[in-house]
């Protein structure tokens, strides 16, 4: 083979395997489809499920800078992901912090503190969450009953006893996500999210 061939036809399986690999992780549920979900300019890329169910329809849909489920026979749209950006020079860290501290009673924030969010890693992708901090833990594991799933300690961009949420950051990507996945599996493939460079 020709010398000069060699270097593209690397680049063209190289490329030719990235766009196999472009597609949801999981099949659709009964009675969805998939379809894939951009905005650019809002920065995120989402595979979704759209469903028909006769009686029933369920779209996922970008707006503004979230993607949201609505359900045809419920009320208002719901968000799932939230597009964050990070302030100039700001760590992916600090953004987290400032970010959840904004939606958090003051008094609850600062007895919270930023950890790795325990579960299935993702290549590319880090994930995390709020916790108690030590005393806060205790003081809530005290009064705890056993018997019922308390408040989410740590407010709604915690960590939550009943399902599953947390932050995503995507390096270099000067935004981190915020991902509801809740309690079943959800209708967005949160294990392909992808965050955009647009501005």
């Amino acid at each position: 083979m020709n010398k000069r061939l060699c270097p593209l036809v690397l680049l063209l399986a190289i490329a030719s395997t990235a766009i196999a690999d472009d597609r949801p992780s999981r099949p659709p549920v009964k009675g969805c489809k998939w379809e894939k979900a951009s905005n650019a300019t809002r920065g995120l890329e989402a595979w979704v499920q759209h469903c028909d169910y006769g009686f029933r329809k369920i779209d996922l849909f970008i707006k503004g800078s979230s993607l949201f489920v609505h359900y045809s026979d419920g009320g208002a749209p719901d968000p799932v992901v939230d597009v964050l950006p990070l302030l100039p020079n700001e760590t992916a860290e600090a953004g987290m912090k400032r970010i959840f501290a904004s939606h958090t009673a003051p008094k609850v924030a600062k007895r919270c503190v930023l950890a790795p969010y325990p579960g299935d890693a993702r290549p590319g992708a880090k994930r995390y969450t709020f916790l108690p901090d030590h005393a806060y833990k205790k003081e809530i594991d005290a009064k705890a009953d056993p018997n019922e799933v308390g408040d989410p300690p740590c407010g709604d961009w915690g960590d939550a006893p009943d399902g599953i949420q947390y932050f995503e950051v995507q390096e270099p990507a000067r935004k981190v996500l915020f991902v509801r996945v809740g309690q079943d599996e959800p209708l967005f493939d949160e294990k392909t999210l992808r965050v955009l460079s647009g501005k």
